[in-house]
């Protein structure tokens, strides 16, 4: 015996009664094609629409560019944000996380294309992260010029969602960073928003732990809603990191995401040279109060956090007050945090650590 039709009331099966809905895609790309145009930039060909997305190095004043490309996603923050239905932020994580992995190389960010991939799709939730992915790209200076969306119920429950990005950028030939870091540079660090989009897996676990809602008032902010105050974006850095390398100020920059500063420092600094930290920058109330209530000692909340410090670049001590000048007509706030000194071997961060620190 044949089993019957599987549709409803007897109807052949259609894709929306497996949980596809190609009507409320549809709706979705009318929803955000004002929001793509809105971060339109020289250089950018087309609208969205198209099998791919075009873009014209020359057009958007490169002579000779080399292209620098990165991906990244915003983690298990998202957690956070599809809990507290609070979508509007994590666009602006998930091209932060990007185009600052881009301005550390010297390299302008371009283009954006973002994939959202979610259970089922919900048009109006769908629609303010991408709100989110175009405020990025304006601070960023780059054109969202597409990206996919995918309704992938069976992999995704309803309501749930993962976003990835993915930024292209272009520098000249020569102006690449890193370059010329040598003993006696100073190491300028740059603020962060607070805990941009790393470890939120850890920041969960102490959250559950002390038995907090995401409707509570935060324990380091008690002016603000705790999931208000953990979904705080991932701060942009790419006006300023390029303002300062068109000045001819920068040598070396790092993105300060997993890993911390000691794994990400090292990263642009070359063999023989050791960056020696001393923790004398603000640490924001989160990160003292993460360590505090779980316990977290202080070399693994440097490895894991950003504690504090978003970047931090290289320049030359006799470029120090220029740089911080710069820096700071560009609204970022700046604190010498340390130096570079000659050593053996491959790069190494040395961080001297005061007493009870981060408190």
């Amino acid at each position: 015996m044949t089993a019957g039709p599987v549709g409803r009331n007897g109807a052949g099966l259609r894709y929306r009664d497996a949980g596809v809905d190609i009507d409320a895609g549809d709706a979705l790309v009318e929803a955000i094609k004002p929001l793509a145009r809105s971060t339109n930039r020289a250089g950018t060909m087309g609208g969205l629409g198209g099998f791919g997305a075009l873009f014209d190095p020359k057009a958007a004043g490169f002579a000779d560019p080399v292209l620098v490309a990165s991906t990244d996603g915003v983690g298990t923050k998202l957690r956070i944000a599809v809990e507290t239905g609070t979508h509007d932020t994590v666009g602006v994580d998930l091209v932060a996380m990007c185009v600052n992995d881009l301005v550390v190389q010297g390299a302008e960010p371009l283009f954006f294309l973002d994939y959202f991939a979610t259970g089922r799709l919900d048009v109006a939730a769908a629609r303010a992260v991408i709100a989110g992915i175009a405020e990025g790209c304006r601070q960023a200076g780059c054109a969202l010029v597409g990206g996919e969306t995918a309704e992938m119920p069976g992999i995704y429950a309803a309501g749930d969602y993962d976003l990835a990005g993915f930024a292209v950028g272009a520098a000249e030939r020569g102006a690449l960073l890193p370059r010329d870091v040598v003993p006696g540079d100073v190491v300028l660090g740059l603020a962060s928003s607070g805990l941009h989009s790393n470890a939120f897996s850890l920041v969960r676990r102490v959250v559950q732990a002390r038995g907090l809602a995401w409707t509570h008032p935060a324990p380091f902010a008690p002016e603000r809603m705790l999931g208000e105050a953990l979904l705080t974006p991932t701060r942009i850095y790419v006006r300023s990191l390029m303002a300062l390398h068109r000045a001819g100020l920068l040598k070396a920059a790092a993105h300060i995401t997993g890993g911390g500063l000691p794994g990400n420092l090292p990263r642009v600094l070359p063999d023989g040279c050791v960056g020696v930290l001393q923790p004398c920058w603000p640490v924001p109330p989160v990160f003292a109060w993460l360590a505090r209530s779980g316990g977290v000692a202080p070399d693994e909340m440097l490895r894991v956090f950003n504690c504090g410090i978003g970047m931090a670049l290289v320049v030359a001590v006799a470029d120090v007050d220029r740089a911080r000048a710069v820096l700071a007509a560009e609204g970022e706030h700046v604190t010498e945090i340390g130096h570079i000194e000659a050593g053996t071997g491959e790069a190494a961060i040395r961080i001297d650590l005061p007493p009870h620190w981060p408190a």
